[in-house]
């Protein structure tokens, strides 16, 4: 049988996706996740909500597409809200430094040097707050699962894509609470 929602069968046991994901988020993940939230829910909502009401008063919904339309996104947006509703509810926030400053933890920004000498800046954060134009990668990440744990002038080797590479750490810092 064929149709728009077959998928490709994926073997559970080797699929990325289904590996366990950290529930851990940094103060300002949660607070951004919390404001998205806030956003959708206090004006995106009911912006769209009056937008539909507008667009039904016009007769046939059959051929309206701005109700279509609307209807749509409304319901994207009901689904967003409750998915961060429910992802806000079993996060945990890690809001304080790890007792050994001096070895790579969550929320650590750590400056790698590869074997070129050139610098690689990263900072390790949950799942839901990485961001590759800032450089901060999840915690899951086989480079960030190598760093863990690892103090200064360690040296690190991750499987990549074009065969392994080595890194040393020669920077390791944390953002406290309040910063």
């Amino acid at each position: 049988m064929k149709g728009r929602n077959m998928t490709r069968w994926r073997d559970p046991a080797k699929d990325p996706r289904q590996e366990p994901k950290s529930n851990l988020i940094t103060v300002e993940g949660a607070e951004r996740l919390r404001g998205i939230l806030d956003h959708l829910s206090r004006i995106k909502r009911p912006a769209l909500s009056t937008k539909v009401g507008e667009a039904a008063a016009l007769g046939d919904r059959s051929e309206n597409a701005d109700y279509t339309y609307n209807k749509k996104e409304l319901n994207r947006v009901i689904a967003r809200i409750r998915y961060l509703t429910n992802r806000l509810d079993e996060l945990t926030v890690v809001d304080r430094l790890p007792a050994d400053t001096g070895k790579v933890f969550f929320g650590a920004f750590v400056t790698l040097e590869d074997e070129e000498g050139e610098e690689l800046r990263i900072r390790l954060v949950g799942h839901d707050e990485t961001d590759t134009t800032k450089r901060w990668i999840s915690v899951d990440a086989p480079l960030a699962k190598a760093l863990l744990g690892r103090a200064l002038d360690d040296e690190v080797t991750v499987a990549a894509p074009g065969g392994e590479t080595t890194y040393v750490i020669t920077d390791i810092a944390y953002r406290g609470p309040q910063s």
